[in-house]
């Protein structure tokens, strides 16, 4: 049950990691021995790291309907939208159902298991499970917030070139994608800010050269010397 995570990481610190091409840029090796949140494909990366994140999120139904056999295939515990269940018959006992979207007035929900609005990115929706699961300090790495590709937020798209938006130009190459919401995400994150800054918590953007400037900017070596 998602009661389970309450609390499990209290006072400790954590990685949310995007799937921006900046994570080229980032030693991820250094994150080994650290708890991260990996999104969507970022299993992509996992033989070239030797590791896998400690726990995966995934709210968006186009990626669970074209990779679920791949997303059973993570050995951490992994977070799904509940209306994605469908893409995963039988029980698997590290899989866990996040609550159907909140669809009334944006919000930022400290306990999970009451509701949860995804903000339109999954990055989001991590900021609100490392909030429940405890998590004092916040990192994000790879929040590029910035996609070449344009077009309607939310519209699905075919993209049959290299994908220049994610860290592998393989990730949505010839696949179905949803064009990102960059205004409600902005919208989101502040929420976060003002959620975590209230508790006394941060959250610190340690991305290489990324585009967001909601959050306090910190290099992202100068966290392991």
């Amino acid at each position: 049950a998602l009661s389970n995570f309450h609390n499990i990481h209290r006072g400790k610190r954590c990685f949310i990691l995007g799937n921006g091409p900046s994570l080229n840029n980032t030693d991820l090796t250094k994150l080994k021995e650290e708890y991260t949140f990996g999104a969507n494909r970022i299993y992509l990366l996992f033989e070239k790291l030797g590791f896998e994140t400690s726990y995966y999120l995934s709210v968006n139904k186009n990626i669970s309907e074209q990779w679920s056999n791949e997303i059973l295939n993570i050995q951490c515990p992994k977070f799904i939208s509940l209306e994605s269940s469908k893409y995963f018959p039988g029980s698997v006992e590290s899989l866990f159902y996040l609550p159907h979207e909140d669809a009334g007035s944006p919000a930022f929900f400290k306990d999970i298991t009451q509701g949860l609005w995804w903000g339109a990115t999954v990055t989001y929706v991590s900021m609100q499970m490392a909030y429940f699961m405890g998590f004092e300090e916040v990192y994000l790495i790879g929040v590029d917030h910035y996609f070449k590709t344009k077009g309607q937020a939310h519209s699905l798209v075919q993209n049959n070139e290299d994908d220049e938006n994610h860290f592998d130009p393989n990730y949505f190459k010839g696949k179905k994608w949803q064009l990102p919401d960059l205004e409600t995400s902005e919208l989101a994150y502040r929420l976060a800010k003002f959620s975590y800054e209230h508790s006394g918590r941060t959250i610190k953007d340690a991305t290489v050269g990324g585009h967001l400037d909601i959050f306090e900017k910190i290099n992202y070596e100068s966290l392991f010397w």
